[in-house]
């Protein structure tokens, strides 16, 4: 059998630092300023890790380097190099290589990135193969991708087993980074990709932010704002149902943002992790809160569209300051399905396993599973 893997090499470097992605050599630039680290290849790694022993009998179709070989060869997983990469890779690399190997005869391609990665491997073979997304990025609103790395990995282990029978049309989304950096989510279909039909590993769609009516909305976000205590510094995440938390309380808040604040007035606005932890750090840990939603549609708490809430940051903040809240018509809409905590740190994603309670409404909670 053969297989492709690709890995996104600066996928994901722009969620820590706030910027929401790194599409565009300015981007990338920026995020490399700000003191960006690459996340990808840890996150394919975690993901290899689970399938390397299925591996054996495979031969790997890759690009060099950092775009795979680099971690095929550390594994000593038998591989063909495409062709040598750019000291900076770029997208039509990603799209040449996909191509090449589907011209090869690949069965699967196994690809680490975010929703721009999942496009050029989409525009470069459609669904005419099979594929499996690494969540490696920053916005995965893509239903390409597993929930995690270490699904991906056991899901793509019972592929090169030969256990994976079933495959289904998964969307491929395209979303505009300039206005989502903006505060504007602004997304299209692209296209679909054949993935393994499999509930279990993989991921559904992003759903819109219209999950739960705006009175729903509104109650929730009147609740939370009468139940913070003086003398608390909360941080706020990213999305729709907290948005209305931060016009709520009469802040200057980003839609897709960090914000913080204490006693009213508000600290910092769309923050990076290295401020949040500075921040954090001028509290004591009993007056540190956090106060976040749920992804419609997908379940994900942590590693969606928010790593500026990194596994450093969540480290300083009491389990029990953390508050997750939610419409009813968004927790409806995930079908009871669990939530799921993707920090990009294993054992921290073990911590914060097993039930919560998810705030929503007035003095309303219901026990939900992370998984």
């Amino acid at each position: 059998m053969k297989a492709g893997f690709i890995v996104n090499p600066v996928a994901g470097m722009g969620g820590s630092v706030a910027l929401k992605g790194t599409d565009g050599e300015e981007t990338l630039r920026r995020a490399i300023e700000l003191g960006a680290q690459p996340r990808a290849s840890e996150r394919a790694e975690t993901a290899l890790r689970e399938f390397a022993d299925a591996a054996r009998g495979t031969l790997f179709l890759t690009p060099s380097g950092a775009m795979g070989a680099g971690l095929l060869t550390k594994y000593g997983i038998e591989h063909e190099t495409l062709f040598e990469t750019e000291a900076r890779t770029t997208a039509e690399e990603t799209r040449r290589a996909a191509r090449m190997m589907l011209e090869e005869g690949a069965e699967l391609i196994i690809f680490a990135g975010g929703d721009g990665t999942a496009r050029d491997v989409c525009a470069a073979v459609g669904d005419k193969i099979p594929v499996v997304g690494i969540p490696a990025g920053v916005k995965i609103h893509s239903a390409v991708y597993a929930k995690r790395p270490i699904d991906a990995g056991r899901l793509i282990k019972n592929f090169l087993e030969g256990r994976v029978k079933r495959f289904t049309e998964a969307e491929v989304m395209d979303i505009d980074e300039d206005a989502f950096r903006e505060g504007r989510v602004s997304a299209r279909l692209y296209g679909y990709m054949r993935v393994p039909d499999d509930a279990e590993y993989m991921q559904e769609r992003k759903s819109g932010g219209g999950a739960g009516s705006s009175e729903e909305s509104a109650n929730l976000a009147a609740f939370l704002a009468g139940s913070m205590k003086p003398g608390t510094l909360y941080l706020i995440g990213s999305g729709s149902t907290t948005m209305r938390l931060k016009e709520r309380l009469g802040i200057n808040g980003t839609l897709l943002g960090v914000d913080a604040v204490k006693d009213g007035a508000q600290l910092g606005k769309d923050l990076t992790a290295e401020q949040i932890k500075n921040l954090l750090a001028q509290e004591k840990p009993e007056d540190r809160s956090l106060i976040i939603t749920v992804i419609g549609g997908q379940g994900h708490i942590f590693g969606r569209g928010n790593q500026q809430l990194s596994p450093d940051v969540i480290k300083m903040i009491p389990h029990e300051n953390i508050t997750v809240a939610a419409t009813p018509g968004k927790m409806a809409g995930l079908f009871g399905k669990s939530l799921i905590a993707d920090t990009g740190d294993a054992a921290l994603d073990e911590e914060l396993k097993g039930y919560v309670p998810v705030v929503t409404g007035h003095s309303r909670r219901m026990m939900v599973k992370i998984e």
